[in-house]
């Protein structure tokens, strides 16, 4: 493993335990050449489904790239990051047991939606603006009309 400080590759794990519901090794390490003290995460390498875009593109599923639009979504909102991360891997979970080869955006984002609501509706508001593609305010109203009617 490239230390991210200095790029040498002597390195020791001082610390390694599971993490994520069991789902990841995490271990702590000391680089050899400056010292400094960095994590990294183990995961089983799983086969994911093609993500196929509205304009009929097909790409690999990105999870850092899923990651940083749900981080987006839950900025300055009382969102843990490990429920963040608890939505990910549920994602990441879904999409290996559908096993299909492709999966649309559509369905993936219906999937995060599903789970972001349950989060924080502010979230799931801001990661709909994108996902759908609000042209304007009407749309927010829509949208937040909705998730109103559907609250206990």
């Amino acid at each position: 493993m490239r230390c991210p400080f200095c790029g040498t590759l002597d390195n020791r794990v001082i610390d390694s335990r599971l993490s994520h519901g069991g789902d990841a090794t995490r271990r702590r390490r000391e680089c050899d050449g400056c010292g400094r003290r960095y994590t990294t995460y183990e995961r089983v390498e799983q086969t994911l489904p093609l993500i196929v875009k509205r304009d009929g593109r097909r790409q690999p599923f990105d999870r850092d790239k899923l990651l940083a639009g749900l981080q987006r979504a839950c900025v300055k909102r009382p969102v843990p990051g490990e429920a963040v991360e608890r939505l990910l891997e549920d994602v990441e979970r879904w999409l290996a047991e559908i096993g299909r080869p492709e999966i649309s955006s559509h369905e993936l984002g219906d999937q995060i939606l599903s789970g972001l609501r349950s989060l924080d509706e502010v979230a799931y508001v801001r990661f709909a603006s994108v996902y759908r593609d609000f042209q304007d305010a009407q749309e927010f109203l829509k949208e937040l009309s909705s998730l109103v009617d559907e609250r206990p």
